[in-house]
């Protein structure tokens, strides 16, 4: 595990624009990609076959044109924006509300895994010991959508975490997509 104060010059620059960005970045990987292009995509941790199909497409097309996926690594549309991506060849960010330490959700530590093990970036704001606190969750969503220059969101519920991500994606000037449940 490394770090990144605000004041480095590896330091994202889209983060240091948004409300109350971290005085320091906790990494493992490829700190190189936080100057990439980027695009989060976000959604519902109870995604339908549906939303799969359609999340799987566009994250193909993402990643296949050498777009970084960024997501929260929670489970379901996040995990599937991180695998899917690495399936594709392509490079992804994950970003976590605890500390190193305490992978959460623990059914993801695979995903954890096969994003180090395939030259991608897990960062946090949290040192190694800060275990699971829901409230960490909102405030990680922040770097989600700071990072990338758009959000898209799959089948998100009106209140949600993935909501929260689509405002302040919103409100920091970031263009933000959706897919509801249905495209027809």
């Amino acid at each position: 595990m490394s770090f990144i104060d605000f004041d480095d010059e590896r330091y994202p620059d889209s983060l240091r624009k948004i409300d109350n960005p971290p005085k320091r970045l906790y990494y493992k990987g490829d700190i190189n990609l936080l100057k990439s292009e980027s695009i989060a995509v976000i959604g519902s941790r109870d995604i339908t076959d549906y939303g799969k199909n359609i999340e799987v497409n566009f994250v193909r097309n993402i990643a296949l044109r050498d777009i970084v996926v960024v997501s929260g690594m929670a489970i379901g549309a996040d995990r599937i924006a991180h695998e899917e991506t690495l399936n594709c060849g392509g490079k992804t960010i994950a970003v976590m509300g605890t500390g190193f330490n305490h992978i959460y959700p623990v059914q993801n530590v695979d995903i954890y895994n096969r994003i180090l093990e395939e030259s991608g970036l897990i960062i946090t704001e949290y040192q190694d010991d800060v275990k699971f606190i829901s409230s960490n969750f909102p405030r990680r969503n922040r770097l989600i959508s700071g990072l990338a220059k758009a959000v898209l969101v799959i089948e998100a519920e009106y209140r949600s975490g993935t909501s929260i991500t689509a405002k302040l994606a919103w409100e920091q000037g970031k263009k933000v997509y959706a897919i509801p449940r249905k495209i027809r």
